[in-house]
């Protein structure tokens, strides 16, 4: 039987009690403070705050709607039940406002950090980002990240004027890296911000050093593991890769996505309540790591799964970034990357750039062309410029 956890009578009654006096704990960013590359534009007003600014421009985006068809954990399924990204950001949304409105944070700089976290996503998830940093890191020396790109994509291909607590919460939302307890570093300048943007790119590593520099930031990380962790497990059982026998609660936090939500949004709350810091105990980190072995295991890099990306994808992203790289060099402007990329963006507000967005480094159009698309556009793509290949994608089917 499901087991779920509630808030101490002591934590209940203090939160109960600050409700009725107003006495609210008084860490919550405030919005008035807020810093953007443009102070002139974008100013809160009584009815627009500066994240609400924020969400509003990010889910406006050009890009925002690719979420629809990207791979959040499981490729190649026609299953409208299994989760897709645009579901998972707004999963990580729900949960980050539940835990937030309790700790009296800023619920619009949690949704604006939430919804804009993985809008850099490649297509076919955490593999195709994997294989596209693989072969961008070959021609040019970087890394591609995800979160790193997600800044570029709301900060450099479109010049939105997002505040910096958002894309710093964007920037440091890392949900491949769990601790026990996040503690906000305060950023306090776009200078600063930019170097530690472009370390990420010349060196993997300082992308698990970043840090939130809000608590709100902080809330929207450890709530992006909580959403995936049962929520993939369920799928996996859609897909016909686990069993419910696969998973039976080592860890003690539960086996279904509704408890393992519950108990760590009731941990983190326990143990955050009129605190700077957002913590588990002891016990439920632990439990929370060992969930997410278990993900990886017998989910992530199942077999099933992994060889049949690398039998397909990988060839498919390597074989389209040398060919979109070539045809980029040679200036065909028929090729896609002009028709259905460069003058896409040339089109969507590309304001307030230092340069036009062609005269960007080559081997950079071509990721972020690469990471904007879909899972079905990156298929079709590659069948379009090799109709001869024998690289074929193959969907498991409704009925299948």
């Amino acid at each position: 039987m499901p087991k779920y956890e509630q808030l101490s009578k002591e934590v209940e009654e203090r939160i109960r009690a600050d409700r009725v006096s107003g006495n609210y704990p008084h860490y919550a960013a405030n919005g008035a403070l807020a810093i953007r590359r443009n102070p002139l534009h974008d100013k809160e007003t009584v009815w627009r705050g500066a994240y609400v600014r924020d969400a509003d421009k990010i889910m406006y985006s050009p890009f925002y709607n690719r979420y629809t068809d990207k791979t959040q954990a499981f490729s190649f399924y026609k299953n409208d039940d299994i989760t897709r990204r645009a579901l998972h950001v707004q999963l990580v949304s729900r949960i980050a406002r539940a835990i937030g409105s309790v700790l009296h944070l800023n619920l619009d700089l949690i949704e604006a950090i939430a919804l804009g976290h993985d809008i850099g996503h490649t297509p076919f998830g955490h593999a195709g980002e994997r294989y596209l940093s693989e072969v961008y890191r070959a021609e040019t020396g970087r890394f591609f990240n995800h979160n790193v790109h997600s800044v570029r994509v709301l900060d450099g291909i479109f010049s939105h004027n997002i505040t910096l607590d958002t894309l710093n919460g964007i920037l440091a939302h890392n949900g491949e890296f769990e601790m026990s307890e996040y503690y906000p570093v305060p950023m306090t300048s776009f200078a600063e911000f930019d170097k530690t943007v472009e370390s990420c790119y010349v060196d993997e590593t300082n992308n698990y050093k970043i840090a939130p520099s809000t608590l709100e930031g902080c809330v929207v990380r450890v709530s992006d593991i909580i959403a995936y962790l049962g929520r993939d497990r369920q799928d996996a059982m859609r897909a016909h890769i686990t069993t419910p026998d696969t998973f039976l609660d080592s860890s003690g936090l539960g086996t279904i996505n509704a408890e393992i939500i519950n108990n760590l949004e009731v941990n983190i709350i326990e143990n955050s309540y009129g605190h700077p810091y957002i913590r588990l105990d002891e016990a439920h980190f632990r439990a929370l790591s060992e969930t997410k072995k278990e993900n990886y295991r017998e989910i992530y890099l199942n077999e099933s799964l992994t060889t049949v990306l690398d039998g397909t994808v990988k060839p498919v992203m390597q074989k389209l970034y040398y060919k979109l790289l070539e045809d980029l060099k040679n200036g065909n402007k028929s090729s896609p990357i002009y028709t259905h990329h460069i003058d896409f963006v040339a089109n969507h507000h590309y304001y307030d750039s230092p340069m036009p967005y062609l005269e960007t480094e080559k081997n950079q159009i071509v990721v972020d062309y690469l990471a904007s698309m879909t899972d079905d556009y990156c298929s079709e793509l590659y069948a379009y410029l090799f109709p001869k290949s024998d690289i074929k994608i193959q969907y498991h089917g409704y009925f299948d």
